[in-house]
């Protein structure tokens, strides 16, 4: 559990720790809208240096924060493969024989994996720094004023927060069971490529399994409780705006409308 990041809440005393959720779900929105916006590498360098400072400010290390990224590096490799064999215009870096390596390739695969890589962290940073229960008012009270036209707010909260909180107990029960399957002779590396899909849908099949079974008795635990969605909910913490958080939902706003203003006048 400890070398899990993304999910992962850390009860440390820093500064982003103590701002209101919902300054930082808008942050993180308006970030994730501007690592979209094809800004180049002058709008990539204004993300990162705010990820750095916010990284700075809730107190946690670089390495904590790149760990949330090892889950994908699987997806990235394969990323690059199939961009290798598909993309092939550029400058030819490698030629050996029929198989040609070109810049755009190489290219195209490093503006993915960094837009992936900047998202992935700033997701941890909201996860690592907001209890879940937090996380659920925070996001509630945002879709709050979206009732009015029937959308379940709370629901939908409720939802994001649990999934968020599943993620590090998932891959926890992952690779417990690749032990157990290792144990009893299931080789997940080396094989044939039959003998390897064999072995994945062995891992597979239990962590479904596992996976029903913590809903089914997650859901039984908040019936036992009297868990009602459709009540209507008091709060015994009252969420309120400060300084902190207007000025972090500004910054960010700012870096989200420089990196349109990068892209619409063609400095990308």
């Amino acid at each position: 559990m400890n070398n899990i990041a993304l999910g992962r809440y850390l009860p440390l005393d820093s500064i982003v720790n103590r701002m209101d959720p919902r300054a930082k779900i808008m942050i993180m929105l308006f970030l994730m809208i501007a690592i979209f916006i094809p800004a180049g590498i002058w709008g990539y360098l204004l993300i990162a240096a705010f990820i750095a400072v916010a990284l700075v400010l809730s107190k946690l290390s670089l390495g904590f924060a790149l760990r949330s990224i090892k889950p994908m590096l699987f997806m990235m490799v394969f990323l690059l493969v199939i961009n290798v064999f598909v993309i092939k215009t550029g400058t030819a870096w490698i030629q050996l024989g029929w198989f040609s390596v070109y810049s755009d390739a190489i290219y195209q695969t490093l503006y993915i994996v960094v837009r992936l890589m900047m998202m992935i962290i700033i997701t941890t940073i909201l996860t690592a720094t907001t209890k879940p229960l937090d996380l659920t008012l925070g996001i509630e009270k945002l879709l709050h004023p979206f009732e009015k036209i029937g959308l379940p707010a709370h629901i939908i909260a409720m939802m994001i927060s649990i999934a968020l909180r599943f993620i590090p107990t998932l891959i926890e029960e992952t690779q417990r069971i690749m032990n157990a399957q290792a144990s009893r002779g299931v080789d997940l590396e080396n094989g044939t490529m039959k003998e390897k899909v064999m072995a994945v849908l062995a891992l597979i099949v239990p962590l479904f399994v596992s996976a029903f079974d913590r809903a089914d008795q997650l859901a039984n635990a908040m019936e036992a409780r009297g868990y009602d969605p459709q009540r209507q909910r008091t709060r015994y913490k009252l969420l309120k705006m400060g300084g902190i958080d207007y000025a972090g939902m500004l910054i960010s706003a700012l870096i989200m409308a420089a990196c349109i203003a990068i892209s619409v006048s063609g400095l990308a």
